[in-house]
């Protein structure tokens, strides 16, 4: 968002709660249309030289090896695919670009609330005052404490299952180096292996790997020890064992809790809210990071075709409604069939949904769906996607 508004000729604080701006977390997929925003803020080719090319989502049953989930982003034409990379990827690419563009930020800067008269003035944790702005964008996350200014907001629902994540050593023998591998015990277990790229230029390429489980059960599971964890992940996966084997500690496990909230209207005066912390939920669908950028671009189209900032929010508002609304009830939909503690979904998405999700239309409609472009989320952002019309963008090998 930083970059949007300097570009466009306004003057930018960014105010960050750490003493050093870090990423934090493991790996996510970068789908069709958060490397659309990329590519229109000329980011597009450094984020391709780190990142792994995705083309198919796979899991299977972890006893009987069927085949439960498989979408391939080709089932659309267009050369549609994800890029998979290290969020230490996409941070250092954002984080280099705002310090060419000469952005100011400031450290250590905790924001409690937003004031809000004739401009907008921020608060910080030490009662400091900081201002005033004639905009203020939320961008912390689900734990936003600016939310709170605006009448709809509200905290999200704590949902039941999270996961163990760790970046790893790529391992890439037995598994495809384009896709994210998944294997599943019912819906109360599901594993992932995920080629995340590299984290900066020169360092080696990694995996992004996950185990799901209630956040409440963590502590149980370290109870039993390292090693009890790791005979269960390789039992139910053997192939793991390249990446459950590179694991000395629990240190090494970030443990991951996911929470589902959607505001009715991510604008207040003189704030606008965006990313997560204007809708978040659970990692199923692939689309939180990418939200996120389209709710960027579709502000800084909002402002730069709005008369007065009053207007923008509310353009804003209505650009962004539709496609988060959708995509929001689609991941509550889908997520319980694969983390729950339900006995009868994983059976119907192992035997019903793998069969239909065979029969046209549904595998173009899965794609869309990861995608992220079910409904189109381009044009009312003021953006035209990017294609690869061969599939393939000739000019980047992004695994070399």
């Amino acid at each position: 968002m930083a970059l949007y508004l300097k570009r466009a000729g306004h003057r930018v604080t960014i105010f960050e709660r750490f003493e050093a701006p870090k990423p934090v977390g493991s790996g996510l997929i970068l789908q069709p249309t958060g490397l659309t925003v990329l590519a229109d803020l000329d980011l597009l080719d450094d984020i391709l030289a780190l990142g792994a090319r995705i083309d198919r989502l796979h899991g299977a049953d972890a006893s009987t090896g069927r085949t439960v989930l498989d979408v391939r982003y080709d089932a659309q034409r267009g050369g549609r695919f994800g890029l998979a990379v290290h969020r230490a990827a996409l941070f250092g690419v954002l984080f280099r670009a705002a310090r060419r563009e000469a952005i100011s930020i400031e450290t250590g800067v905790e924001i409690e609330t937003v004031g809000t008269g004739e401009r907008a003035v921020l608060v910080s944790g030490n009662g400091r005052r900081i201002g005033p702005f004639d905009l203020v964008v939320d961008a912390s996350g689900s734990r936003s404490k600016l939310r709170q200014s605006v009448g709809s907001a509200g905290a999200p629902r704590p949902l039941t299952y999270g996961a163990f994540w760790a970046s790893l050593d790529w391992r890439g023998e037995g598994f495809d180096e384009h896709a994210l591998s998944q294997r599943y015990d019912k819906a109360s277990v599901m594993i992932g292996v995920l080629p995340i790229g590299r984290p900066e230029p020169g360092a080696g390429k990694m995996a992004a790997f996950f185990w799901s489980l209630k956040p409440d059960d963590a502590e149980r599971v370290r109870a039993r020890g390292l090693e009890a964890w790791k005979e269960r992940v390789v039992r139910l996966w053997p192939q793991s064992e390249a990446y459950a084997s590179q694991i000395d500690s629990f240190d090494q496990l970030s443990l991951a809790r996911y929470g589902h909230h959607t505001m009715k209207l991510p604008i207040g005066r003189r704030l606008a809210v965006i990313g997560d912390a204007a809708h978040s939920t659970s990692p199923q669908l692939g689309q939180g990071a990418n939200m996120a950028l389209l709710d960027a671009a579709a502000l800084s189209h909002a402002l730069a075709c709005a008369e007065t900032i009053e207007a923008a929010l509310e353009t804003y508002a209505k650009a962004r409604r539709w496609h988060v609304r959708v995509f929001q009830a689609l991941s509550l939909a889908f997520t319980p069939f694969y983390q729950s503690d339900s006995v009868a979904l994983p059976f119907i998405r192992d035997r019903l949904v793998a069969t239909i999700a065979k029969i046209p239309p549904a595998p173009q409609f899965l794609a869309s769906m990861v995608a992220g472009t079910a409904i189109d989320p381009f044009k009312r952002a003021g953006l035209a996607e990017v294609r690869w019309d061969f599939g393939r963008d000739p000019g980047h090998d992004t695994n070399a």
